[in-house]
C-alpha cells in the first residue's frame, strides 16, 4: 500500500531539480514553486529580485514505501551544488540557495543527518552550507514554469544546463528510475 508524503527542496533553479526528481521511481508529482519568504502570494519576478526571501522549490509528492525520504536527498545531492552559498552555477541569489524545507521533525533530523554524513566522508571538496529550514509556506509557480523541461528542452538553458543532469540521472541512477517516457505529472 502507498504511503504517500512530500518533500520541498531547493538546489538551484526548479527546473532542473524538477527535472531529475519527476524522473524517480516512486515520484508521483512534482511542482515547482517558492519557499522560505514573506508570506503570501509571490511571482517568479518578484523572487528574481532576491527581496522576497524565496528560494526556487521543488515540491515533491512521492510513495515512501517505493522511495524513502533519504533517498530522494541523496539524488537531490547528487544533482547541485551544496557548497555555494546562494548560487547554482550563473544562477546568483538567495533564491538560488541550496536548501532542504522540512515537513515534520523526521524530515529535519533526516536531512540533518545527511548533511553531517556527507561532510564526515568528504564527499564534496568544500563545507556544505544547505539550509535546513521548517515548511512555513509553499507557494505554486506559474503554470509555465511546470513541466519546464518536458516542455522546452531544445530551449539552449535547457540544452545546455539541464540535459546534461538528466544524462547524468540516466547513467548513475538507471536501476532508481521509471519506464522512459512516464515523469510524473505536474
Amino acid at each position: 500500500m502507498a504511503r504517500i508524503e512530500t518533500a520541498t527542496l531547493a538546489g538551484g533553479c526548479f527546473w532542473c531539480i524538477e527535472a531529475v526528481l519527476e524522473r524517480l521511481r516512486g515520484v508521483e508529482r512534482v511542482v515547482s514553486g517558492y519557499a522560505g519568504g514573506r508570506p503570501g502570494p509571490t511571482t517568479y519576478r518578484e523572487v528574481c529580485t532576491g527581496e522576497t526571501g524565496h528560494a526556487e522549490v521543488a515540491q515533491v509528492t512521492y510513495d515512501a514505501e517505493a522511495i524513502s525520504y533519504r533517498e530522494l536527498l541523496e539524488v537531490f545531492f547528487a544533482f547541485h551544488d551544496p557548497t555555494t552559498l546562494d548560487r547554482q552555477g550563473a544562477d546568483v541569489g538567495t533564491q538560488y540557495r541550496s536548501a532542504i524545507f522540512w515537513h515534520d521533525e523526521s524530515q529535519r533530523a533526516t536531512a540533518e543527518a545527511v548533511i553531517r554524513e556527507l561532510g564526515e566522508q568528504r564527499v564534496f571538496p568544500d563545507p556544505i552550507v544547505t539550509r535546513v529550514e521548517r515548511l512555513a509556506e509553499f507557494v505554486r509557480a506559474e503554470d509555465h514554469h511546470q513541466g519546464y523541461y518536458r516542455r522546452n528542452a531544445e530551449q539552449p538553458y535547457c540544452a545546455a544546463v539541464i540535459a546534461p543532469k538528466v544524462a547524468k540521472l540516466r547513467q548513475k541512477y538507471a536501476g532508481r528510475l521509471k519506464p522512459e517516457g512516464q515523469p510524473a505529472g505536474d
